[in-house]
């Protein structure tokens, strides 16, 4: 899956949180994630909209963070049913840096072949 593509598919799935997603799908929109955020603070930066506290953030960024944050948690979920586990699973990140680590290990993990209980195999 490319990019485009990718991104496409997650936007258009905005709180789609059943079915299955790529390991492309999710990394692609990981990676467009982190470049709007770029864009964003360096916007925000620019037009001298910062927050008080010098964070490099200001109103655009929180607001795109914001926008973004559905179709993020519904990638994530929708990976997580490709690796045959429930979307309650993203809840382990509460558990400082092991959970973060677990969830990164189950994000790389290739998706069960063929069908699962939640759904066709996304490469199908």
């Amino acid at each position: 899956m490319s990019f485009g593509a990718a991104v496409k598919s997650v936007l258009s799935k905005y709180v789609g949180f059943t079915g299955r997603a790529r390991r492309s799908e999710y990394w692609w929109f990981f990676l467009f994630t982190i470049l709007v955020s770029i864009v964003t603070a360096v916007l925000d930066s620019a037009l001298g909209l910062n927050y008080m506290d010098g964070s490099s953030s200001g109103p655009i960024g929180t607001i795109v963070s914001l926008a973004l944050l559905l179709p993020g948690l519904a990638v994530a979920v929708r990976r997580l049913h490709d690796t045959d586990r429930s979307g309650w699973w993203l809840l382990i990140a509460l558990v400082p840096i092991v959970g973060a680590i677990v969830l990164i290990v189950f994000f790389v993990m290739d998706g069960t072949p063929g069908a699962n209980r939640f759904g066709a195999s996304p490469k199908d």
